[in-house]
């Protein structure tokens, strides 16, 4: 078995890897010469202002009183600049946002795969490509433009990451810091000869990252006084700064200016998903080289959230991608094009000649062919001449034919029709980039899926052979034998051979390669599977096929219930009737009556909203002093009864693990009400908060090993710290998973008593600490499928019963305010991850207790629930998106790597719930053990 479990967790991990290679490998290429525009720019400098977390209807939007939000932006598109919505992508989060900006593409997900460093990919920026940029603002943007320069030209002045406090009382001085570095900045350059002469210079990038609105909305959500009042800050910063830089370059009207967002954010106070308030950002263009405002009557919005109340704004509003700001950027300064850009130049927002316009979208047009070059020669050369299918609406004759146009036109001056042709270039160069960086997906879709099908197949055959009584003891055929090795050896050098001659690159081997064991494994057992066919063709056919339409069905729900949380609360419903279906309900009403009730009550979660949207600290508080009223009851009844196995260490670890139910209570009332009188996070909560943290996981230890006891006292610890991470109703959910869990357990043994497959134990005095000793382990049964479905529904329903955590980027960081208010992304996540770990913990620990009392081998049932978690994973895989809705693409992977990781993952739950319930830490030497 160990060899099994260690060729298990590798093709698991290599099913997990693959989809980053097949549909997420890394779309950058180099080895493209810059492309700058010939004629003079219209602009010397270039000053970028980010406001991080600004959404676009917070900045456009009236007050309640009718005057505008920040008058002088408002101003500003009115009177003498181009203002417009830039859509961003998915995921709506700073770093892919700030790359798109100055980099001009959009970061893939290979990007995340490679860990969250300055550069996980080599790319070009405009920052890159200026003569000198400074900037100023938050550390976890500023230095990741400052590596990737080449050269010595990009300045970075940042404050320190403390200063990043959700719990702060005003965010809003961030932006203030930045503001007066700025002026200090400029005031010491003119004591300072070499720094004057450098900003004096042409080609210079100026940039403000400004991170106080996206804190505050945050801590305060984007509705509330405190962002606004932000917005108004932000606007009179950018008044001044832009002021003292016309004053400081004596009026030259060689400035432009910029003022957009990396990314909005939702009601809730989140971002990260595709919802309009978090992708849709203001953009504000003005001085040298941008537009005057254009006067229209009514305009189109196709936006439900941009028809709101802009109608009032009878300037044009202009809407693109987020990564065309990049080359508009370049244009304005007059500096290469960002080599890996794929943003197309809004020529609206240009003021400058015809020629001028057809020239720079001629440049952008050569500048993204140049990569479609790159990237074809690449795949020409990893390809035999006689299996390459070129991409045919730019083969080398269109290219040629498309450039010499496009320069006649610009020669007889026909601007209009050279724009036309150079965006539909730009057009047919995007989509053969794509075309190209797809090229093998089919080829190494179809070797992955042959790997999954063929280790199902092996995994099912084992349980077959090894956990049930279908099949006899064959003795292989030694013969037969070694020729399948030699054939499924020959396979395995043709296809080493074929990938050899066209230099593919290594991972491909692993992923082509990898059928060719799995399924010599499955072909081995052909005795086995003859041996199976012929107890099938036994059965009745209406048998077999009515226990394969339900296991389909079985399956089809939970991969359904990834995408709808209400079908969990369907499948709850239907368990709820489960007693009655199969006669239970007869040998135990009183269980089968709490069985009904829990799941109905149970089945609620998911028909719920999203956890976060609405804190509701109340209920939180109130879940912990029924928990303490549930533990008040279990010491009563454990001090009434005669239990020979009480002792008095035991009664202290009780009152330890009520103590601190009833501190986390406490912490989580007054964290909140100091955040919100703005106090910061008190430091004795932030210590107990931590205190509580550890002890949970060592409290349970000491505990007795009955059954019930500990799995109480399991429940008891995690509750404690689940309290502290919870701001609403996701607080009662454990309490109700874990009732219904205690019940799943007396379920289970009415169950096995009702199918004559074991004795009934006395669950009250069952010891863990001697589950393991059972030797005479029985063979599976089918009920034992319908258990393993069991488990497998209730972790997906730990997962997704109080939200989707498939889009875990998208998180509310208040559930985190009692641990920590200064942000710190791997902290809060690591946090955001134990609150999603533990009720998967506390249904690990059930399926062990069931698993023993069941005396049924844990290895059996793992190898059912691994069958039915890789054939949801199939179903994923080929349900993962690269294109449509960047929402739908960030859901697609989140469900195959949860589904993949769930697979993984539940080979150490397995282990952390036997260690949870069965070890037993010793305070003295007076601890007694009683065999049962």
């Amino acid at each position: 078995i160990p060899v099994f479990i260690l060729a298990g967790l590798l093709v698991h991990c290599v099913f997990l890897v693959s989809i980053f290679e097949i549909y997420f490998s890394s779309p950058l290429v180099h080895g493209m010469t810059p492309q700058q525009t010939p004629l003079p720019p219209p602009a010397k400098r270039l000053v970028l202002f980010v406001a991080d977390g600004l959404r676009a209807d917070s900045l456009y939007e009236l007050n309640n009183n009718g005057t505008p939000r920040a008058p002088h932006l408002r101003s500003i598109l009115e009177n003498n600049g181009s203002w417009g919505i830039s859509h961003t992508r998915v995921p709506t989060e700073s770093r892919p946002g700030h790359v798109a900006l100055i980099a001009g593409f959009y970061e893939d997900v290979s990007a995340v795969a490679k860990g969250w460093k300055e550069n996980p990919v080599e790319f070009d920026s405009v920052f890159n490509e200026s003569k000198y940029t400074w900037s100023w603002g938050s550390p976890d943007i500023l230095p990741m433009f400052a590596k990737g320069a080449t050269g010595d030209h990009v300045y970075t002045f940042c404050y320190t990451a403390e200063r990043e406090d959700f719990g702060a009382q005003d965010a809003a001085k961030l932006d203030t810091w930045v503001f007066d570095h700025v002026k200090s900045f400029f005031n010491s350059s003119r004591s300072n000869q070499t720094l004057f002469s450098a900003l004096n210079e042409d080609k210079v990038v100026l940039f403000l990252h400004l991170l106080g609105i996206d804190t505050n909305g945050h801590a305060h959500r984007p509705n509330s006084r405190e962002y606004k009042d932000n917005i108004k800050i932000v606007d009179e910063g950018v008044k001044e700064i832009a002021l003292m830089i016309e004053n400081f370059y004596g009026n030259d009207g060689k400035t432009a200016f910029i003022l957009t967002s990396d990314h909005g954010m939702t009601d809730w106070g989140s971002h990260g998903a595709g919802h309009p308030s978090e992708t849709l950002t203001p953009l504000i263009v003005w001085g040298a080289g941008v537009n005057y405002p254009q006067k229209v009557t009514s305009q189109f919005f196709e936006d439900n959230l941009l028809k709101g109340s802009w109608n009032y704004l009878k300037m044009r509003m202009l809407l693109f991608a987020q990564a065309d700001i990049a080359p508009l950027m370049a244009s304005l300064i007059g500096v290469p094009f960002p080599l890996n850009s794929v943003g197309t130049l809004p020529l609206e927002y240009l003021n400058n000649t015809a020629h001028f316009k057809a020239e720079s979208i001629f440049t952008n047009a050569v500048q993204i062919l140049e990569q479609f070059k790159v990237k074809m020669s690449q795949k020409k050369e990893t390809t035999l001449s006689f299996l390459f299918t070129p991409f045919k609406p730019l083969s080398d004759s269109e290219q040629i034919n498309f450039l010499k146009k496009t320069r006649l036109y610009i020669q007889q001056q026909k601007y209009d029709e050279a724009v036309s042709l150079c965006k539909t270039l730009i057009n047919l160069a995007l989509e053969g980039l794509s075309y190209y960086h797809t090229y093998d997906r089919l080829f190494l879709g179809l070797s992955i899926a042959m790997g999954f099908v063929g280790w199902t197949t092996y995994v099912i055959l084992v349980i077959i052979k090894t956990h049930t009584n279908l099949t006899k003891a064959v003795q292989a055929n030694n013969k037969e034998s070694t020729v399948v090795f030699y054939g499924f050896a020959f396979v395995g050098m043709i296809i080493a051979f074929f990938l050899l001659i066209q230099t593919c690159p290594w991972t491909y081997y692993v992923y082509c390669l990898l059928p060719v064991p799995v399924w010599y494994a499955v072909v081995r057992e052909l005795p086995v599977i003859r041996d199976l066919a012929a107890n099938l063709l036994s059965l009745r056919i209406s048998q077999s096929i009515g226990f394969l339409l339900v296991c389909t069905l079985g399956i089809e729900i939970l991969v359904f219930s990834f995408f709808y949380r209400s079908t969990l609360t369907m499948g709850l419903l239907v368990f709820a009737g489960w007693p009655v279906i199969t006669q239970l309900w007869f040998q135990a009403k009183t269980t089968a009556s709490i069985w009904t009730l829990l799941c109905v009550l149970l089945a609620i979660f998911p028909s719920m909203p999203v956890v976060g949207r609405e804190p509701n600290i109340p209920l939180v508080i109130a879940t912990g002093f029924l928990t303490l009223l549930i533990s008040c009851f279990s010491l009563a009844s454990l001090c009434k009864s005669n239990n020979k196995y009480r002792n008095n260490e035991d009664m202290k670890v009780h009152f330890c693990q009520m103590l601190s139910i009833a501190l986390s209570t406490y912490v989580v009332s007054s964290t909140h009400d100091s955040l919100k009188s703005k106090q910061g996070l008190p430091v004795l909560n932030q210590i107990i908060s931590w205190m509580t943290l550890v002890s949970s996981s060592v409290l349970p230890l000491l505990s007795p090993t009955f059954l019930f006891q500990r799995l109480f006292s399991i429940l008891l610890s995690l509750m404690s710290t689940y309290l502290l991470l919870s701001t609403g109703y996701e607080a009662l959910f454990p309490l109700v998973l874990s009732g219904l869990m205690f019940v799943w357990i007396n379920m289970e043994q009415e169950a096995v008593q009702h199918y004559g497959l074991s004795l009934k134990p006395k669950l009250a005095v069952f010891n863990f600490a001697y589950a393991t000793d059972i030797t005479q382990f029985r063979l599976l049964h089918l009920d034992d499928v319908r258990r393993s479905f069991f488990f497998v529904f209730f972790i997906v329903t730990a997962f997704f019963g109080t939200g989707n955590i498939a889009s875990v980027n998208s998180f509310d960081p208040a559930s985190v305010y009692c641990f920590l208010t200064v942000f710190s992304p791997f902290m809060m996540g690591g946090l955001l991850v134990l609150k999603v770990v533990i009720p998967f913990i506390l249904v690990s620990c059930a399926f062990e207790a069931v698993q023993v009392t069941t005396q049924l081998s844990s290895k059996s049932l793992f190898l059912i629930v691994l069958v039915i978690s890789d054939i949801m994973a199939l179903h994923f895989f080929f349900l993962v998106k690269d294109y449509g809705s960047w929402l739908d693409i960030g859901t697609s992977i989140s469900h195959y790597v949860l589904v993949m990781s769930l697979t993984i993952f539940m080979m150490l739950m397995n282990g952390l719930a036997q260690l949870l319930t069965t070890k037993k830490l010793k305070l003295s030497g007076r601890t007694k053990h009683h065999s049962t």
